[in-house]
């Protein structure tokens, strides 16, 4: 499976999301659920670390939860670093925790078309096999300033 998504629908996502509960978050710093949360956080995204191994640890100033449930309040997008099979209860667990939540985000690698489709039916956005900070630095210029072609025409330098 792999599914497209627009230029303007990953701006839109990323624009119009403040709060993301990370799922699967790590607090070993060479792990990229690591470096995806410390990015988001300093690109201003309050970050909520969800890991049951660390409940209660504090990770970018921000105490780590076991499991969406204990999130106090809402999130805009629920950000999944977990393996493909585990990815149902998550979805199920988000979609009853948070009303107005807007995007589910699966990492690169994981994807699952029947919990896409339940979050879908609810009006959720869903992004499978792909990392925000990945689409965050090719979206605004910043994997330019590495060498990459990101495709995106910018007077950034």
């Amino acid at each position: 499976m792999s599914e497209t998504y627009s230029d303007s629908h990953l701006r839109s996502i990323l624009t119009r999301t403040r709060r993301v509960a990370v799922v699967g978050v790590s607090m070993n710093p060479v792990r990229p659920s690591y470096y995806v949360a410390r990015y988001l956080s300093l690109k201003k995204y309050q970050v909520v670390p969800v890991n049951p191994g660390h409940a209660g640890e504090v990770l970018f100033g921000q105490k780590v939860v076991a499991r969406l449930a204990d999130i106090e309040g809402d999130v805009d997008m629920v950000d999944i670093f977990r393996r493909s099979e585990h990815v149902p209860p998550i979805v199920d667990e988000a979609l009853a925790a948070f009303p107005a939540l807007k995007t589910i985000w699966m990492q690169i690698g994981v994807e699952h078309a029947e919990a896409a489709s339940v979050a879908r039916a609810r009006g959720v956005d869903v992004i499978m096999n792909r990392c925000p900070k990945i689409e965050y630095q090719r979206l605004y210029g910043e994997l330019r300033m590495g060498g990459f072609n990101t495709g995106v025409i910018s007077s950034k330098l």
